[in-house]
C-alpha cells in the first residue's frame, strides 16, 4: 500500500509516523510536540515533514494527558447580532493559531440561567480557559470565581478589578470624531447618540465635547440621547433640523442610528458632506457596505480586542498574567465620502 494512502484507510498514528521517519514513538512526540534541546533541528524537520505528508492529526485526549491542557477554549457572549463578537472571536482564533486550539462559541442572550448553564457545559468539557464577551462596554457581573480556570473579558470589564479584561476606548473614540470634522472645517457640530445608560455614549460625548472645547467651539444644541436604532436616528435628526438649521456636521452613536441620520439629511434636501458631513462609529460592515455616501465611521478594533484577549488567556495560562488587569484598545477613524466628499 501506498504510504500516502494511508489516511483514507485508517488514522494514523504517532507510530506510523515515527516508522517512516525512522525514529522512536517517544522522539517523534518530542519532535511534534517542540519540546527544547530534546530533538535536532534536522529530525524536527524530517517527523514534521512525515507527519504532514500522512496527514497526521495528534489525538486531542493524549495531548492533553501529557500537557494537563485539553487545546479549547470557551467564548461566552451576550451579543445576539454578532456585531462584535464574531470579530473579537475570529481574533481571538487567530492569535491561538489555526488548529492549535479550538474556540467554543457560546450565546448568554442575556440570561444569568443560560450562561450559568454554558458554564457548567464548558467546564464539564475541561476547557483551558474562558473569554467573555460583555453585551455593553460597561462593567459586568465576575464568573472568575466560579470557574477552575483563567478568565477574560473582553469588550466589557468585570466588576472585579483583579480580572483581566480588554476593552475599547470610547473616550478616545469621541475625540477622534470630532478632530476630524474640526479638521474639515465644520465649527457648527451637533451628536446624536444612543442609550444614556451605556458608558460608551456618554465617554464618547465626553471626548466630543473636549475636543471643541479645546477648539473654542460650542457644539449644536445639547447631545440627543435615545436609543441604538435607526428610528431614532431619523425622529433626532428631523428634530436637529427643524429647530437647528445651521449645523454643518453631525457625529452620530452608531452606525445603526447613522443609517437614519443619513435618509433624514438627504430627505431633507441637503447634500451630504457639501452642507452636512457626517461621522459615526462602529465601523460595521454590514452596515458600511450599503451607505450611500460611503459612511466615514470609528473602528473600534474588535479584532484586536480578540487578540489581545486571546494573549492574555495563553499568559495567565503559563501562569504569567500581566501587572496591568484592564488593556485598553485604541480606536481608529476610517475616513469615507460622508465627511469628506472624496
Amino acid at each position: 500500500m501506498n504510504e500516502t494512502e494511508a489516511p483514507l484507510r485508517r488514522r494514523v498514528t504517532l507510530r506510523d509516523v515515527a516508522a517512516l521517519a525512522g525514529v522512536s514513538p517517544s522522539t517523534a512526540s518530542k519532535a511534534l510536540n517542540d519540546r527544547p534541546g530534546q530533538v535536532s533541528t534536522s529530525t524536527k524537520e524530517r517527523v514534521r515533514e512525515v507527519a504532514e505528508r500522512l496527514g497526521f492529526t495528534p489525538n486531542a485526549l493524549a495531548q492533553a494527558m501529557h500537557s494537563s491542557r485539553t487545546g479549547t477554549v470557551g467564548l461566552i457572549t451576550d451579543d445576539l447580532e454578532g456585531r462584535f463578537s464574531l470579530p473579537i472571536l475570529m481574533g481571538a482564533e487567530d492569535a491561538f493559531g489555526a488548529g492549535r486550539t479550538s474556540v467554543f462559541l457560546c450565546d448568554g442572550r442575556g440570561d444569568p440561567i443560560r450562561e450559568s448553564h454554558h458554564l457548567k457545559a464548558l467546564v464539564g468539557r475541561d476547557v483551558d480557559g474562558l473569554i467573555v464577551v460583555g453585551a455593553r462596554p460597561d462593567a459586568r457581573p465576575s464568573v472568575s470565581h466560579r470557574v477552575p480556570m483563567p478568565v477574560v473579558y473582553a469588550y466589557a470589564p468585570s466588576e472585579d478589578s483583579q480580572d483581566l479584561a480588554v476593552v475599547p476606548d470610547n473616550t478616545r473614540a469621541g475625540e477622534l470624531a470630532a478632530e476630524h470634522l474640526v479638521a474639515m472645517g465644520r465649527t457648527r457640530i451637533a451628536h446624536i447618540s444612543g442609550d444614556p445608560t451605556y458608558s460608551a455614549a456618554q465617554n464618547r460625548a465626553a471626548g466630543i465635547a473636549t475636543v471643541l472645547d479645546a477648539h473654542g467651539l460650542e457644539q449644536v444644541g445639547p447631545t440627543q440621547f435615545g436609543a441604538w436604532d435607526e428610528p431614532w436616528g431619523r425622529a433626532a435628526t428631523r428634530n436637529l433640523l427643524e429647530h437647528r438649521t445651521a449645523v454643518d456636521a453631525i457625529i452620530g452613536g452608531s452606525d445603526r442610528i447613522t443609517r437614519g441620520i443619513i435618509e433624514t439629511v438627504r430627505a431633507s434636501g441637503r447634500e451630504i458632506p457639501s452642507d452636512i458631513a457626517i461621522v459615526s462609529f462602529d465601523n460595521w460592515e454590514p452596515l458600511i457596505s450599503g451607505s450611500q455616501p460611503s459612511l466615514t465611521s470609528v473602528d473600534f478594533g474588535f479584532k484586536q480586542i480578540g487578540r489581545r484577549a486571546a494573549h492574555l488567556l495563553s499568559a495567565a495560562l503559563d501562569g504569567q498574567p500581566p501587572a496591568q488587569r484592564v488593556e485598553t484598545v485604541t480606536p481608529k477613524l476610517v475616513i469615507r465620502n460622508s465627511s469628506t466628499g472624496t
